[in-house]
């Protein structure tokens, strides 16, 4: 598999690295659309919410507390920020690995 998130988070391929644990990695995205734009993945190949099992669900309360964490050291907690899952090409999920986007440090758009 060559899965580009997985090579980030093998440490085949740099990143600017945010936050990591055993289970979750967190890195710049290189096209920010705000100046906090933040990905977080889970370490593990699972390529979109639509394969996520029963298993997971703790996995995905740690994603979204780690962005909570994340957010706070970045300073946008208060101000506001959004977390983003796309699922699937029509959503505009171009890479195959879960993957939370967390946007902030400007007044976001609606859509």
């Amino acid at each position: 598999m060559d899965c580009i998130f997985c090579r980030i988070a093998k440490k085949e391929i740099p990143a600017e690295i945010v936050y990591e644990d055993e289970l979750i990695l967190a890195f710049k995205d290189i096209k920010p659309v705000a100046p906090v734009h933040i990905l977080i993945i889970p370490k593990s190949h699972i390529p979109s919410v639509n394969h996520l099992a029963m298993e997971d669900k703790t996995l995905m309360g740690d994603l979204i507390l780690v962005a909570q964490k994340i957010a706070k050291d970045r300073s946008v907690d208060k101000s506001g920020y959004r977390l983003v899952l796309n699922i699937g090409q029509d959503a505009g999920q171009t890479v195959d690995h879960l993957h939370l986007h967390l946007i902030g440090g400007h007044r976001l758009p609606w859509a």
